[in-house]
């Protein structure tokens, strides 16, 4: 058979290296293992990524493909730190960057009447790979809402609320963290916590309870940066709150990281 000629291995003389180069939102059915200990199926938007020395041309595209296929649908954070590591020796590279991104849900009881309904919560599983080391970052996005501390303080009736967003990342230090301990702590951070179904009965109660708590937006990252330094197994995070305004035409926004 004659053989195919390897563009991808030619010589680029413009001697300009790229930090990253890879594939991305490449869609993948994974199962990812929760608390209780069952496997939770849903579909991953993946990104996969080396970086190439200035002298090659390109790439080899596919791959990134097989590397993720020869894995399976079974995912965790031991078994998806293989992937970088194949990555930086299938591809000769020195750095690896590997990104999935999925919904993970969780069955959530309505606080009064009990009713069950799925909640959905965007996860995100991020790893920086050399032959050296590995930096894993899990992200969490909750949703929740806020109720304003200051509107309630100078109205007569009521107070202005909003449903809003926390992104909520962190390192880990030997053992990881779960991903509903870190949905929990967030949400114990805010107004209130968000749920699928609500009846009567429970909405009183929701609406209540953002009315006894009202939080701004600096509460809010304050609430789960204080949350985050209590727990030993926490070694960084960054936790950002954004509040889509009720009132005003604009979102509130802040930010807290812990710095090593």
């Amino acid at each position: 058979m004659h053989e195919l000629k390897d563009t991808q291995n030619e010589l680029d003389h413009r001697r300009i290296a790229i930090d990253r180069v890879g594939v991305r939102h490449l869609r993948y059915p994974i199962q990812v293992r929760d608390k209780a200990g069952s496997l939770q199926s849903t579909v991953a938007t993946v990104s996969l990524a080396v970086d190439l020395p200035h002298q090659y041309k390109g790439t080899h595209m596919s791959r990134f493909v097989e590397v993720l296929n020869s894995h399976g649908p079974v995912l965790d954070v031991h078994s998806i730190a293989e992937i970088p590591r194949e990555l930086l020796k299938r591809l000769n590279a020195r750095r690896a960057h590997i990104e999935f991104r999925f919904p993970f849900f969780l069955m959530k009881k309505a606080p009064v009447t009990q009713a069950g309904g799925l909640m959905d919560y965007e996860v995100v599983f991020e790893i920086d790979a050399t032959e050296a080391s590995q930096d894993f970052i899990l992200t969490v996005m909750v949703p929740v809402t806020t109720l304003c501390p200051c509107s309630k303080a100078i109205s007569a009736r009521g107070a202005h609320n909003q449903r809003g967003v926390v992104t909520y990342a962190v390192r880990f230090r030997s053992e990881p963290v779960w991903i509903e301990d870190l949905i929990r702590l967030v949400e114990q951070g805010a107004s209130c916590e968000l749920y699928s179904l609500l009846k009567r009965p429970d909405e009183k109660h929701v609406t209540e309870a953002a009315y006894d708590n009202p939080v701004f937006v600096e509460d809010l990252v304050r609430n789960v940066a204080a949350a985050s330094n209590a727990q030993d197994a926490i070694a960084w995070y960054r936790v950002e709150a954004e509040n889509f305004e009720s009132i005003h035409n604009h979102n509130a926004w802040a930010m807290v990281e812990k710095h090593d």
